[in-house]
């Protein structure tokens, strides 16, 4: 049995990395340092004996209080934090200068355009390695779900959030709205001349239903795929992310999430999930 001594030593030690995760998350240093506290407050209403490993026990506590400040954030419809904030009294200006290097503004600036659910698989899977099983926990749902969540997140981060020119964003929604006409039209040649070549289309579990697989690879069979099948999907975009919506009558059913790189659609990725269709910012073009 640990002591309430060393359980505290034991806190200390792991404070910077649940520190790093909360800032990460939250992009406040102030409410990073308020989510590592109410971790610190439900730990001791916990019995550490039933704990198997303080440190991911701490990890995701940290990353459910980060993903529940999020949510209301977002149903408060706030601005977004500032990210650059000054050191609150009796923070360590280096440390916190340290810290804000180590996270990068413009990463934090991307992260902020992503959803709270992929925010929370995306920071913990790609920067502190938990694995999608806890994460799963967390979100409350399945460990392939979360693994979408970190996907979607990743791609989002990897074309920065949406922060491409004017003219970028509305040449991705001509080359999507080509795509969904040749679909119309069962022209198959036209799909074809749309998709790069080793282009992946990932389906959560409720798009995966309705029809298709979990992932598909390759132009010619998600061609095929979609030759014929658009007829009720709507232009859209998805906080910067051009995409289609399946709204029969006006209730969102399925969203299609594309990448576009080089003038090609390199990944597709159906979401028909409602809670995530919930948290999805869309307008329809």
């Amino acid at each position: 049995m640990m002591s309430d001594e060393a359980l505290a030593r034991r806190f200390e030690d792991l404070r910077p990395r649940l520190r790093a995760v909360a800032h990460r998350m939250l992009g406040s240093a102030g409410e990073a340092d308020d989510a590592v506290q109410e971790a610190w407050l439900r730990l001791n209403r916990t019995d550490p004996g039933e704990l198997d490993n303080l440190g991911a026990w701490l990890t995701t506590v940290v990353g459910r209080i980060c993903l529940d400040m999020l949510r209301a954030r977002a149903n408060r419809r706030e601005d977004p934090l500032p990210v650059a904030e000054p050191p609150a009294a009796g923070v360590d200006p280096e440390q916190e200068a340290m810290l804000a290097d180590s996270v990068g503004l413009a990463l934090l600036v991307v992260l902020e355009t992503l959803s709270p659910t992929e925010r929370l698989a995306f920071v913990l899977h790609d920067m502190f390695a938990v694995s999608f099983d806890d994460i799963a926990v967390v979100v409350g749902r399945s460990p392939a779900a979360a693994r979408q969540l970190a996907s979607r997140a990743r791609r989002r981060v990897q074309t920065g959030g949406g922060t491409a020119s004017e003219g970028d964003v509305q040449r991705r929604r001509e080359i999507v709205g080509a795509f969904l006409k040749a679909s119309r039209d069962g022209d198959l040649g036209g799909l074809l001349t749309l998709l790069d070549p080793d282009v992946v289309m990932r389906a959560d579990e409720t798009a995966a239903r309705m029809g298709g697989h979990g992932e598909t690879r390759g132009a010619e069979v998600i061609a095929a795929f979609f030759n014929g099948r658009a007829t009720g999907a709507r232009l859209a975009d998805f906080s910067g992310l051009p995409g289609a919506l399946v709204a029969p009558p006006g209730r969102p059913r399925l969203a299609l999430l594309f990448t576009v790189v080089g003038g090609r659609i390199t990944a597709i990725e159906a979401v028909a999930e409602p809670e995530d269709l919930g948290e999805l910012e869309m307008t329809l073009l």
